[in-house]
């Protein structure tokens, strides 16, 4: 059985209420209930414990993040988590940055002490999936996860590995929650299999 911790980003700022990332969270931990996984979770945005953060990550086989796009990349407070949680695990997460004295030139960012473990982004966004994909259009053509490289670079420092990342975009333009919702319970039968 797969642990899973599931770490909610959503919040109320501005012209958002965090609803849909609410929703998508909770259909994560019913779709992975469902398929028996055990699963805990943290509302970033409710408070933590750094430390108790850390167990966490030593606990779980897979991280989920979900959380909104703002201003190209994760909420304040998510990456305020990442900077807590992921200081906090010094000597448990990861031992240093994986150089050694000898050739400092070398290794960069193989420090990390929890191999073996995978992370996922759920992402909501209010721009199309055009603008992720389109070489013409804002991102390029570099797609997501390249806007999410930090992010990405921030877990693996640690030694994780990425699965596929979901995206649900045009969130408050266009909003379809039902096709969202039923797009994200696809992508998780996809990575995690329906289970039972």
């Amino acid at each position: 059985m797969k642990k899973i911790l599931l770490l909610n980003g959503g919040k109320r700022f501005a012209h958002s209420d965090g609803r849909l990332n609410q929703t998508l969270h909770e259909a994560a931990l019913a779709h992975l209930d469902r398929a028996g996984f055990e699963v805990r979770e943290t509302f970033i945005d409710g408070g933590y414990d750094a430390q108790a953060e850390v167990q966490k990550y030593l606990w779980a086989d897979v991280v989920i993040y979900q959380m909104p796009g703002w201003w190209m990349g994760a909420p304040w407070t998510v990456k305020q988590y990442i900077d807590e949680v992921f200081t906090a695990g010094h000597g448990s997460l990861y031992a240093n940055d994986g150089r050694t004295r000898s050739d400092n030139s070398q290794k960069y960012g193989s420090g990390g002490l929890v191999h073996g473990k995978q992370y996922m982004l759920s992402l909501t966004w209010n721009a199309p999936q055009q603008a992720f994909d389109d070489p013409s259009d804002f991102f390029e053509g570099k797609g997501v996860d390249a806007v999410y490289f930090p992010f990405h670079k921030a877990n693996q420092f640690l030694g994780m590995s990425a699965l596929p990342t979901y995206l649900a975009v045009d969130v408050m333009k266009c909003p379809d929650v039902p096709a969202a919702l039923a797009a994200y319970e696809q992508h998780l039968t996809e990575v995690f299999g329906k289970g039972r």
